[in-house]
C-alpha cells in the first residue's frame, strides 16, 4: 500500500484488532501491577495468624480466633512490597472479608492443617471450592498456593497425599454443585460454572484460569521456606 492510498476493509480490521490487543495488554499489565495483595485464607486453627506474625513481625505472636483481618506490609528483596492480609477463618465472616480484598489479590495462600485434614476435609474442600470458583478470582487469575501447614506433627500428611485427598473430595463436591447450578439454570435464573475439565475427575491441573501449587510448612517450628520462595516468585 502506498502513502495516500485509503485503507481497505481488511487492513482496517487488522489495524483495529492490533489496537485492541495493545489496549488490552496495557490494561491487563496495569491491573497486574496494582494488585499487590496476598490473601491468607483457611479454616480456624490452620495456623494462618502464626504464619502472618512470623512473616510480618519476625516472631510468633499469641493468636486467637479473630473476627477481623490482620494487615501488614511484607518487603520482598528486589521485587517491592506485598500487602499481606490474614483473612479470618470463622465461617460467619470469612467470605465478607475475602470479598473485600479479592480484587487486589496477586496471590492467594490457602492454609490447611495437615494433621486434622481427615476431620476437616469437607469444610476445607467447600471453602477452597468457593474461592477457586469465584468469578473475580477466575478473571484476575492470581497465583494460588495450598500450604500444608503443621508438618512438624508426626502424623501429618504430606502435600502429595493432601492433593490426592482434596481432588477426590473436590470431585464429589463439584458434581453436587454442578447438578444444583444446572437445576437453577434450567429455570433461567443462573448460568452454571464448571471447575476443571468436563468429562474427567477433578484435578487442580485442569483449572485453566488458575495455577494451583502445593507446598509444606510448619509455622510452629518457623519452617516457612517454601512459602517465602513462592512469595518471591509471585512478587
Amino acid at each position: 500500500m502506498h502513502i495516500g492510498e485509503p485503507l481497505d476493509c481488511c487492513d482496517s480490521n487488522h489495524f483495529f484488532l492490533q489496537f485492541l490487543s495493545v489496549i488490552f495488554l496495557f490494561v491487563w499489565r496495569k491491573g497486574r501491577v496494582s494488585r499487590r495483595g496476598i490473601c491468607l485464607v483457611g479454616l480456624c486453627e490452620s495456623g494462618k495468624t502464626l504464619i502472618f506474625s512470623q512473616l510480618i513481625y519476625k516472631k510468633a505472636v499469641e493468636s486467637f480466633t479473630s473476627m477481623k483481618e490482620n494487615v501488614g506490609v511484607l518487603d520482598i528483596a528486589n521485587k517491592g512490597a506485598l500487602k499481606l492480609i490474614d483473612i479470618p477463618g470463622h465461617e460467619r465472616v470469612r467470605q465478607r472479608f475475602f470479598d473485600s480484598y479479592k480484587n487486589t489479590a496477586r496471590g492467594i495462600v490457602f492454609v490447611l492443617d495437615s494433621f486434622s485434614l481427615n476431620k476437616d476435609i469437607r469444610d476445607v474442600a467447600e471453602y477452597l471450592y468457593t474461592i477457586l470458583s469465584d468469578p473475580v478470582v477466575s478473571s484476575n487469575r492470581p497465583q494460588v498456593l495450598i500450604l500444608c501447614n503443621k508438618q512438624d506433627h508426626p502424623l501429618a500428611k504430606g502435600p502429595q497425599v493432601i492433593q490426592s485427598v482434596l481432588e477426590k473430595e473436590m470431585n464429589v463436591l463439584r458434581n453436587t454443585q454442578t447438578n444444583q447450578l444446572e437445576a437453577v439454570a434450567e429455570g433461567g435464573n443462573r448460568k452454571s460454572f464448571y471447575l476443571g475439565q468436563e468429562g474427567k475427575n477433578f484435578e487442580f491441573a485442569d483449572i485453566r484460569s488458575l495455577r494451583v501449587e502445593f507446598a509444606a510448612s510448619s509455622a510452629q517450628t518457623e519452617d516457612l521456606e517454601n512459602l517465602k520462595k513462592w512469595l518471591q516468585s509471585v512478587a
